[in-house]
């Protein structure tokens, strides 16, 4: 079990095989439906959300703060493989979470009524509105700027500065908007 786990490939998929299993198990009857797969892609919408989110929540309640206190000479670790690393899966789980949202919408009906802000979906609706805002602020702001902020593109100290700046303010953005958007997920039954 231990090469298993040291490897975080084969923990996913140890993760995966024991989530069929479940799957089986649990709703035999249940896998060939149409909801059940429509649970699959809410399933796969929430993994990816918590992903996005918890590296939100990384970069602004851990690695924002640290950086000023961090030695100089420790930095570029930092700056050279820990953040775009995690910058990598930032991006692409925020992407991922969005497409996975608008399948589970369509394939539940009610896309057109939540982006449309129709009775019944109006929560829901604003989450995945905020959501958008959010996953357009990940690649449009905060991964541009990244870029040029941790030397990936070329840039000057001084657009560097300024880089670094507008995308920690588009990450707090984000961070803000978080807090309705998951309001409006959570609370969506509701109307």
């Amino acid at each position: 079990m231990g090469k298993i786990l040291e490897n975080l490939h084969r923990t996913l998929g140890l993760g995966l095989v024991l989530a069929i299993i479940v799957a089986v198990l649990r709703h035999p009857d249940y896998l060939a439906t149409e909801a059940y797969w429509a649970g699959i892609m809410r399933w796969v919408h929430v993994f990816f959300g918590i992903l996005w989110i918890g590296l939100l929540y990384y970069f602004n309640f851990v690695q924002i703060p640290t950086m000023p206190k961090i030695p100089a000479e420790l930095k570029p670790a930092v700056g050279k493989h820990i953040a775009p690393a995690a910058l990598f899966f930032f991006r692409w789980a925020a992407l991922l979470t969005v497409v996975f949202g608008i399948l589970t919408a369509g394939a539940n009906r009610y896309i057109v009524e939540a982006l449309s802000f129709q009775s019944g979906f109006a929560t829901i609706g604003i989450g995945m509105w905020l959501a958008l805002i959010m996953a357009a602020n990940v690649w449009f702001v905060i991964w541009p700027n990244q870029k040029k902020a941790l030397g990936i593109v070329e840039a000057t100290a001084d657009q560097k500065t300024a880089a670094a700046r507008l995308a920690m303010l588009a990450s707090r953005t984000n961070t803000m908007l978080s807090i309705p958007m998951l309001y409006c997920m959570v609370m969506q039954k509701m109307g």
